[in-house]
């Protein structure tokens, strides 16, 4: 069975944390990708950026629904996504936007548990690490890409 190795691209394109969301648009588009690693200030990777991301940035605000009880106002949904969805909608930068929960892979992890953690964590851009270094990047497109040949 192929491992991340095998289907991952090796010249990666990279965003810094520091870089504009304006920017992280233009480097998607022109490169034709949906998503990039986001190094921080250390360069040290510390999240990806997806065009999901930036979907989200620019999405209307939904408001929780609130219910009063006795001067009480009772919140029938998390509020701490309203919080997020502002903050994301308020960013700047590729590192106020980007999901900092990093999802990643080692070079001998095989092709079955990189599919399977892509659809159970719906992610869809994954930093392949070394020794915490970026050696590649799997994107949904590689996996399409190694179903389609592999038939």
């Amino acid at each position: 069975m192929k491992k991340a190795k095998d289907i991952m691209t090796t010249e990666v394109i990279t965003a810094e944390q520091s870089m504009s969301v304006k920017e992280l648009a233009s480097l998607l588009y022109k490169n034709q990708i949906s998503g990039v690693p986001v190094y921080d200030g250390e360069h040290k990777v510390m999240g990806v950026a997806t065009e999901s991301d930036l979907i989200d940035q620019n999405k209307k605000v939904h408001i929780p629904t609130v219910v009063a009880i006795l001067d009480s106002f009772v919140f029938l949904e998390n509020p701490d996504k309203l919080e997020k969805d502002m903050k994301k909608m308020a960013a700047t930068s590729v590192g106020d936007i980007c999901s900092p929960d990093l999802v990643s892979v080692q070079p001998d992890t095989p092709i079955d548990e990189v599919a399977t953690l892509m659809a159970e964590r719906q992610v869809h851009t994954l930093p392949v690490m070394d020794n915490d270094e970026l050696v590649g990047v799997i994107g949904k497109k590689d996996i399409i890409r190694t179903i389609a040949l592999n038939q």
